[in-house]
């Protein structure tokens, strides 16, 4: 695989959510101020709980003056392209030259269809998606007499008048993953933009030969088609090896809390001077030629080796292989036995456990990510927890009434999740992947597939997953027991402490046993 030799550039990938508007507004602006060069929004419009992604980015760009602004990606089928193009070369006017394009096929089509568009086979999205491409471009070119004729089988323009020309090239940056679609992204587009945990290994070299040679076919240059990437985790060797061997120029990293976005300013500068470095030590070979720019992986400068600081002393699971961790170099996190009730609704000690791996068995970079990334999840739904004992405690002491507590709970993660399909199906997509929540329809049955031997465990985990549902539920029950018998907090307090118990041993229990399967393994995804 080629490095094409392009400029780096690093962005944020931000939740458009609305229970607080402003909050993506001021990561934005935290993603300019630390000298990040995009930032992205996924684009739902038929999400509730979220904000309209093309009201944001307007919004966005008359409150930040640098950064480029993107959908990641526009759900084609609810933004007609004629309307799309008016809409997209105006606010490229108006913010002098930042707002670029990223476009997607649909799916979810039937959160699609409920909203008034048309259902399509994935064949036919793909001649649309084709169709509305050329409609954009014709009436971006304002240089052009005549109006703008196509008559496609999805999209019909008769006449439309062209213009306005926006302020630069918009970019065209495609989310593909199969074949077809990456034919088309090298035919007629600017960029691809997948997401990496859709990707198994291996998928970006395929990817990129297709790409490369639809482009060559249509008299481009593949060097001119940006490779843009949502990452599943920020490991500055792994960015270092996907800028020189996969052709990576644009890193996409969640970032829906200002930590996330300091993080990924701090590790830029860093990828951007070895990926330098990696390239004088190439220097030979042009940029952009097929061949020349394969860089063996031994001449990657890694940096000198990282001090680690020594981790706090935590004990290992007693079911499990210490030495399996150490060598994956992810640790679960430990149950320290503590709980607050004498009743659990489930028998722990009847849990299912895994075989440890073997010491063959060897993990790459991104098996690494994919395994944290539970971890960071779970991490996430943990400090979650104490938002939930914390608002319930001022509810006991009067400083917040029991309707605002519901309201608060109800819009944390751990609420909005459908815990029947597991915490890390329904946050992965939401917080890495960024377009939708995997089921347990994807996740599991691969996991299953790859090793037989997990299936009694992931039977046990989908319990867990439905207790865990049932106890928020309670939760919810209780809080409306307390708006109607106000100062009867007893019901509510025992709720909590069971979600503290169930909650803290299944992210746990599942940590332990999912962890190594998901570094091995990675995960499976249904791709348009």
């Amino acid at each position: 695989m080629p490095d094409y030799g392009r400029e780096l550039s690093f962005g944020t990938f931000i939740t458009p959510a609305n229970a607080d508007p402003q909050h993506a507004v001021e990561l934005a602006q935290l993603s300019e101020r630390l000298g990040l060069e995009l930032v992205t929004f996924q684009d739902h419009p038929y999400q509730p709980a979220f904000l309209d992604t093309w009201t944001l980015i307007s919004y966005v760009a008359a409150r930040t003056e640098r950064i480029s602004l993107s959908a990641n990606v526009t759900n084609l089928p609810l933004r007609p392209p004629a309307v799309l193009a008016r809409s997209v070369a105006s606010l490229d006017l108006l913010s002098d030259g930042r707002i670029e394009l990223g476009l997607g096929a649909g799916a979810f089509w039937d959160a699609i269809e409920a909203m008034g568009a048309t259902r399509l086979t994935p064949g036919e999205s793909i001649e649309a998606l084709e169709e509305a491409i050329i409609i954009l471009r014709a009436l971006w070119d304002a240089d052009q007499r005549g109006g703008v004729r196509v008559d496609g089988k999805h999209y019909r323009v008769h006449g439309a008048k062209r213009g306005p020309a926006p302020a630069h090239p918009v970019g065209i940056w495609i989310g593909a993953y199969k074949p077809r679609m990456l034919r088309l992204t090298g035919r007629l587009a600017d960029g691809w933009l997948p997401s990496e945990g859709y990707l198994q290994p291996g998928d970006l070299a395929r990817a990129n030969k297709i790409i490369d040679e639809a482009a060559v076919k249509a008299g481009r240059r593949p060097a001119d088609i940006r490779r843009l990437l949502n990452l599943s985790g920020l490991e500055i060797d792994h960015l270092v090896e996907l800028a020189v061997v996969d052709g990576i120029d644009t890193f996409i990293v969640p970032a829906d809390d200002a930590a996330a976005v300091h993080q990924v300013a701090a590790v830029a500068e860093e990828v951007r001077d070895r990926v330098a470095r990696a390239r004088e030590k190439s220097s030979h070979h042009g940029p952009g030629d097929h061949h020349a720019n394969q860089i063996p992986e031994h001449q990657l400068d890694k940096g000198p080796e990282p001090v680690e600081a020594p981790e706090p002393h935590r004990s290992e699971p007693e079911l499990t292989d210490r030495s399996e961790y150490d060598r994956l170099g992810v640790h679960p996190t430990p149950d320290d036995g503590a709980r607050l009730l004498p009743r659990q609704p489930w028998d722990e000690a009847g849990r299912p456990h895994r075989r440890p791996s073997g010491p063959e068995v060897e993990y790459t970079a991104r098996g690494r990510a994919v395994g944290k990334h539970l971890i960071d999840v779970h991490d996430h739904l943990r400090e979650e927890l104490t938002v939930v004992r914390d608002i319930v405690e001022q509810v006991r002491t009067g400083a917040v009434q029991a309707a605002a507590a519901r309201s608060t709970i109800n819009d944390l993660t751990m609420r909005q999740n459908d815990w029947t399909l597991g915490a890390y199906c329904a946050s992965y997509c939401r917080l890495v992947a960024g377009h939708h929540g995997l089921e347990d329809e994807s996740i599991f049955p691969h996991l299953r597939q790859s090793d037989r031997d997990l299936g009694e465990i992931l039977d046990r985990l989908i319990d867990e997953h439905q207790v865990i549902h049932e106890v928020l539920e309670e939760i919810d029950r209780r809080l409306v027991g307390v708006i109607e018998d106000p100062g009867h907090y007893e019901p509510l307090q025992e709720a909590v402490d069971l979600l503290s118990d169930t909650l803290l041993s299944h992210l746990s229990y599942e940590e332990q046993e999912l962890v190594e399967p998901l570094a091995r393994f990675g995960f499976y995804a249904h791709q348009v």
